[in-house]
């Protein structure tokens, strides 16, 4: 069931008016965050991302510590599961404009299969490291990503791996991604333009106090032939084994798995 719905902090039945500007023009941002026996999850840094979202898009925000309450009171009505904030600009027809809304609620999300199959997908739509006004902010407008999603699962995947077109591997439509060379971690950089995700963050970090090596670059699809373990990572999927990537089959090996192990442990100290 959804929690409550807050709308700029208030109670309320969910309801925006169809001149909103995420109806009309999908125009806001947005973020998902994990709640663990009812507490947020890298709450601060998933903050830092929606200020900068919000930034990007010239949207005013409410204070700090309001949306810190909005999300913990959130969070404390789902024992595991996900909390959402969606920010607009609000009233987008000419007579009606703003204010801005932000909308936060809480709903269950069990947890999902330990491995998943990637089928790639060229992804125009992806900056891949062009510089523009709202590069790296979270923004509304996901329907290109999931078009991607839904042409990989009509190939019998689960979801998609977006490239660019000339073949760079860049993320999913909702993860980021890294994979195994010769004991060493690789991951696309945020160069290219792929989303600041919090949990590749955490797990990066989680790597490195392992003493795993990291190594952030471009690379093309054909690098994963010398991969041995490919992984994807984000809010909802934490981090989990990839199986299959087109034609190529990989184990969940080892380093995925103790990554995985590390990140839970860092759940379970929150």
């Amino acid at each position: 069931m959804i929690g409550t719905i807050y709308i700029n902090g208030e109670p309320s039945d969910g309801l925006i008016p169809v001149t909103d500007s995420s109806v009309l023009r999908g125009d806001g941002c947005f973020e998902v965050l994990r709640a663990y026996r009812g507490k947020p999850f890298e709450l601060d840094g998933h903050l830092d991302r929606l200020e900068r979202s919000a930034g990007a898009l010239e949207i005013v925000l409410p204070s700090r510590a309001d949306l810190l309450d909005w999300v913990r009171k959130s969070a404390a009505e789902v024992d595991d599961g996900a909390v959402r904030v969606v920010v607009t600009r609000g009233g987008s027809v000419p007579g009606i404009e703003g204010p801005s809304r932000v909308i936060v609620f809480s709903h269950p999300w069990p947890r999902g299969d330990d491995t998943t199959t990637l089928y790639p997908v060229v992804a125009p739509w992806h900056s891949a490291g062009v510089d523009w006004a709202l590069a790296g902010a979270k923004l509304i407008s996901y329907a290109p990503n999931l078009s991607a999603r839904r042409q990989a699962q009509n190939h019998g995947f689960d979801d998609a791996l977006l490239l660019t077109t000339d073949g760079v591997v860049l993320e999913g439509p909702t993860f980021s991604v890294g994979w195994v060379v010769d004991g060493r971690l690789e991951t696309p950089s945020l160069d290219l333009g792929i989303l600041f995700s919090i949990t590749r963050g955490v797990t990066l970090d989680l790597a490195r106090e392992s003493g795993i090596e990291i190594v952030e670059g471009e690379w093309k699809l054909d690098r994963l032939g010398q991969a041995t373990e490919v992984m994807a990572m984000s809010t909802i999927r934490e981090v989990q084994g990839v199986t299959a990537v087109g034609e190529r089959t990989f184990a969940s090996g080892p380093m995925t798995r103790r990554l995985a192990a590390r990140f839970a442990e860092r759940i379970e100290a929150l």
